[in-house]
């Protein structure tokens, strides 16, 4: 360095100088601090000026790209079409990292085995909240999941509505016309479909909570399922048996399912009953999943941005209600009013519902063995 060859030649100079005649000791010591100070001098003016010349810049390491695994009912993928990209944009603004997505759509009964059974969810959106909870009984999910979000865990909703065909010849009006002889209902099958327990339920509570006793609910729900010819396993394949292969008079089916069906130029007529259930979907991160993928910051923010007005939005563009006020009145229009909404909780709940309508050999089953299907 230059430093160190001028220190050198002022230790030389000062060596040779003072065995020199003539010049004394004194002069030399003078001389030898003379250069010092000046080296010191120069020195820092050299290290002072070193900060003003451009360093070149250190550049962060870029973050790996992560992976979430969603897994949801069938008939939430219309809107994930539209939501995730907007989050993965959101993200990579953000933090810099790629965030990709694995999808599985399906029944929600089904997804939820599927999940309990190693189908590695890091986030799931299922139908009812009962799924939901079993998924934590089973140890993938921490208790009180439903806290961590706002809406008790509730991100989409919906009710139930009634389609029927062109013209609706059949006069199809409300929850009574769906027992007359001759009509053929299309609903899924409960012990595999969210939506169908759902529409269960809204059958059962149209005579219960219209002042019926659960007699005459049982009465009136078994004719309704007299009339179902088949029972599909999901809402997406109950939609398609109506639709694409033309089985049925009525379609008891999500009213977010419907109204997406017209934005593709199905014209059936459909009726909201006044009697309805509020149909609510939770949403939760599978936290031992993505604890073991490193992916659980990442989870927890898609789960929070589902609640953003600009993913409100897109749930409510394909026929969700939404569960963020603003978005509501944005989008009111688009929703019928329901003059009497109950909701799971005064059918007892998901533990009390599933234990009475849809654990094996319970009233749903009971009603199939009558009608000799199981």
């Amino acid at each position: 360095m230059w430093y160190e060859r001028l220190k050198s030649r002022i230790l030389w100079f000062s060596e040779k100088k003072t065995g020199s005649a003539g010049f004394s000791l004194k002069s030399a010591n003078f001389l030898k601090s003379s250069l010092f100070k000046a080296f010191t001098f120069f020195f820092a003016v050299g290290l002072g000026l070193s900060w003003l010349i451009p360093q070149p810049a250190i550049s962060q390491p870029k973050p790996k790209d992560v992976e979430l695994t969603l897994v949801s009912f069938a008939v939430t993928k219309s809107a994930y079409d539209r939501i995730i990209p907007g989050f993965v944009a959101k993200w990579k603004r953000e933090n810099n990292q790629n965030v990709k997505f694995s999808q599985s759509y399906g029944g929600s009964g089904s997804q939820t085995r599927a999940v309990i059974d190693g189908l590695e969810a890091d986030v799931v959106h299922l139908a009812l909240a009962f799924d939901t909870d079993r998924i934590q009984q089973a140890g993938l999910i921490k208790a009180g999941w439903e806290r961590e979000v706002p809406n008790n865990g509730i991100v989409s909703k919906s009710v139930v509505a009634l389609v029927a065909r062109s013209g609706n010849p059949k006069k199809i009006q409300g929850w009574a016309d769906l027992a007359k002889p001759g009509i053929k209902v299309i609903t899924a099958n409960p012990k595999t479909s969210g939506v169908a327990r759902w529409n269960f339920l809204a059958l059962w509570g149209s005579v219960t909570r219209n002042g019926g006793n659960e007699q005459a609910a049982r009465s009136f729900v078994t004719q309704v399922y007299k009339n179902v010819p088949v029972l599909p396993k999901d809402a997406r394949e109950a939609s398609d048996v109506f639709y694409k292969q033309n089985q049925g008079d009525v379609l008891i089916n999500y009213e977010n399912e419907i109204l997406l069906a017209k934005q593709k130029g199905e014209t059936e007529p459909f009726i909201i009953p006044q009697v309805n259930i509020s149909i609510d979907n939770p949403v939760a991160v599978v936290d031992k999943n993505a604890a073991k993928h490193g992916t659980t910051k990442v989870a927890e923010a898609f789960v929070k941005y589902l609640y953003t007005p600009e993913a409100q939005q897109e749930f409510a563009k394909v026929g969700f209600r939404p569960v963020n006020s603003t978005v509501a009145g944005q989008f009111s229009s688009q929703f019928a009013r329901v003059g009497k909404l109950f909701t799971i909780s005064d059918m007892g709940g998901w533990k009390g519902a599933q234990s009475k309508f849809f654990a094996d050999g319970a009233i749903f089953d009971q009603i199939e063995n009558g009608l000799g299907r199981r």
